[in-house]
């Protein structure tokens, strides 16, 4: 009986151990499931050996690392898909900002253009010409201004002169009356008195 024990035990340490060293063989590598796809590929590099040119790879590790690198890929072409998408909408956006930006430079231009004519008499003339015939003709008031100021001047200068001439003139005709007028009454008298005295003698 004690010789079964023995053997009970015996066959159920070799089982447990069994179990234990197989549960251990068989166990998935932490870097499989945390390391990126080079790390799990170093990974497997590192803890296996090569025989003949050829790589001895546990079943069930390369078949995480194949299903790891398909998830890998698989979420890449998702990526992949996205940004195209995204290229592609931001393509149409950046087109239709493009044709946004070349109607407002058209409508800048036209703008422009318009702000640089102005409407005179029913015709567009351009601003830039239209300041300098205004400046022209400013100008040229101006200078029939400044003529005629002078002219102004020169003829009041004139007149005043001519008053001061002709009250010069009126004070020599005065004083040259009143002297005439003295004159011909003194030449009066002295006929009146030859007179009176020719006709005393009579």
């Amino acid at each position: 009986m004690n010789n079964q024990r023995i053997k009970n035990a015996l066959l159920l340490s070799v089982f447990v151990f069994s179990v234990t060293l197989a549960s251990g063989q068989t166990k998935m590598p932490e870097e499989l499931n945390t390391a990126t796809i080079s790390g799990q590929i170093e990974y497997v590099e590192d803890h296996t050996r090569i025989y003949d040119n050829f790589r001895a790879i546990r079943e069930d590790i390369y078949q995480k690392l194949n299903k790891n690198i398909v998830d890998s890929l698989t979420a890449e072409k998702g990526r992949v898909a996205e940004l195209k998408r995204s290229t592609a909408a931001l393509n149409g956006r950046t087109d239709s900002l493009n044709l946004l930006l070349a109607s407002t430079r058209k409508q800048l231009d036209e703008v422009t253009a318009t702000k640089n004519r102005i409407r005179v008499l029913g015709l567009e003339i351009n601003k830039t010409a239209y300041n300098t015939i205004m400046w022209t003709l400013l100008g040229v008031v101006l200078g029939l201004m400044v003529i005629g100021f002078l002219i102004f001047r020169r003829n009041l200068v004139v007149l005043l002169r001519t008053e001061k001439d002709l009250k010069e003139l009126r004070e020599e005709f005065e004083a040259y009356r009143q002297s005439s007028r003295l004159a011909r009454e003194k030449v009066e008298m002295d006929l009146f008195r030859a007179n009176q005295k020719l006709k005393g003698l009579v």
